[in-house]
């Protein structure tokens, strides 16, 4: 009885290699092995553009640290870079300040390059507050604007806008809290990432820790070429 099974084996075995293996030479010799199954998805997902347009980045108009009018049309045609802030947070806006000016001195010499830094402390921060602030922080670039305006309407550009976390918040060091994360802007005012190791995008960059701040800074490059 063994013999037989034995035998029966080796039949399947050789109608299958005499079946299929010459179908699967000849896919590998036509480049055609992943195509039509699951595997042509990861394929897709390799030759996508590296980064993912999100959409319309929402339009906004404030005063800057040289008490002129701002709004995103000014950044028409730039790639930049925006964050939410206050000159007086105790906590991670001096790590964020230090990395922006990292990033504005690696594209000082383009100008298609632009930095919009909204405080979400107005009250505080006015137009000579910033001004000031600019300048101990080192800022050259006359396309970073710090901007100032009505508190109610940046807290809703940030969280209902940019869907940015920040919030007055009597009871943290400092009164309020915020989201340490940049947002990346392309010339046609879109906001682009790229991907995480999942294929799912990322939406904003880490503004405080030095892998996020590489990352825009290699993403930057690529936009500005387009």
């Amino acid at each position: 009885m063994k013999n037989k099974s034995y035998i029966g084996i080796s039949l399947i075995i050789l109608i299958f290699g005499i079946i299929f293996i010459p179908r699967i030479v000849d896919r590998i010799k036509n480049g055609s092995v992943v195509q039509n199954d699951r595997m042509s998805l990861s394929h897709e997902i390799i030759n996508e553009p590296s980064l993912v347009k999100i959409g319309p980045a929402p339009k906004f108009e404030l005063t800057d640290q040289n008490n002129t009018k701002i709004s995103n049309q000014d950044y028409d045609g730039k790639v930049y870079v925006l964050e939410f802030f206050f000159s007086t947070c105790p906590s991670i806006c001096p790590i964020m300040n230090k990395n922006m000016v990292e990033i504005q001195n690696e594209f000082s010499k383009n100008g298609n390059f632009g930095i919009a830094s909204i405080t979400i402390n107005p009250e505080n921060d006015t137009v000579e507050v910033l001004k000031k602030h600019a300048a101990e922080l080192g800022v050259t670039s006359s396309n970073w604007h710090f901007l100032t305006g009505d508190k109610a309407y940046i807290l809703g550009l940030a969280n209902k806008g940019f869907n940015l976390f920040a919030a007055e918040n009597g009871k943290v060091n400092g009164g309020f809290e915020h989201s340490g994360l940049f947002a990346l802007i392309d010339k046609q005012g879109n906001i682009r990432c790229r991907k995480d190791n999942q294929g799912n995008p990322i939406l904003y960059y880490d503004g405080l820790e030095k892998p996020g701040v590489k990352a825009i800074k290699e993403d930057i490059k690529l936009l500005l070429e387009e």
